[in-house]
């Protein structure tokens, strides 16, 4: 994509699937200290699974947004991880609740069918990893 040629729309989304990079790349590493913070085996394998989830999501957009402009995204952690199981399992739910708007959001924004494709699917992973970070609040 010509940068000379971008639209106003284009950059909102650029710049929606560049928060996407940075917000997967901050859950990656928060959800790698809560697996090593879960009570037990199993929940420690079902966030190794979101986690394994948000890297693909996290690759996904990172190639898109090559693909778009032609240059590597520098991610950054955009915020800090909880310090105990409960905070990060109740702050894991909230922010997979929202993320799912996001993407929603952004998706409904753009024209580009392989954006909307790939917000699609990666919303509903969120909105599945949501149900999960729920269980675990409610039956730890």
């Amino acid at each position: 994509m010509n940068q000379n040629t971008i639209t106003s729309v284009e950059s909102d989304i650029l710049n929606d699937i560049l928060k996407a990079i940075n917000s997967e790349y901050t859950t990656i590493s928060c959800y790698e200290l809560l697996a090593n913070q879960a009570p037990d085996s199993e929940i420690k394998d079902r966030i190794l699974e979101i986690r394994n989830d948000e890297i693909r999501h996290y690759e996904t957009f990172w190639y898109l947004y090559i693909s778009l402009t032609g240059q590597e995204p520098i991610p950054q952690i955009i915020k800090q991880c909880p310090s105990d199981f409960k905070d990060g399992v109740a702050a894991a739910f909230i922010d997979e609740q929202e993320t799912v708007d996001f993407y929603h959001d952004v998706a409904r924004k753009t024209d580009n069918q392989a954006v909307k494709n790939a917000l699609t699917q990666a919303s509903a992973d969120e909105q599945n990893h949501a149900v999960w970070f729920l269980y675990f609040l409610n039956h730890n």
